[in-house]
């Protein structure tokens, strides 16, 4: 499925992952392919991410301050935003 992950400034990641692991307002959920569409409010926590594939050094998809980005299992620090989950597509709006 695809993710992207984006704050008001700019994009932070986009890819194809496997699995997708937030922080929703009442604990955790994790997302996989064909999951139910939804909408939910993210709390502070850690956002967790199986990618596809690692992503080579000279990949710009992913900022440089992921620095496991090269590994197919990488986690990103959270203080709130909203996750929406539609066919296939997550796309993350971190505050």
């Amino acid at each position: 499925m695809q993710l992207d992950i984006l704050t008001p400034e700019k994009k932070l990641y986009s890819g194809e992952v496997t699995y997708v692991e937030m922080p929703g307002i009442d604990g955790y959920f994790g997302v996989l392919d064909d999951h139910a569409a939804m909408i939910s409010a993210l709390g502070a926590g850690k956002i967790t991410v199986d990618q596809v594939k690692a992503m080579t050094p000279d990949e710009d998809a992913i900022d440089t301050f992921l620095e496991d980005a090269q590994n197919k299992r990488f986690t990103l620090d959270v203080k709130g935003g909203v996750a929406e989950v539609f066919r296939n597509k997550v796309i993350v709006l971190l505050d």
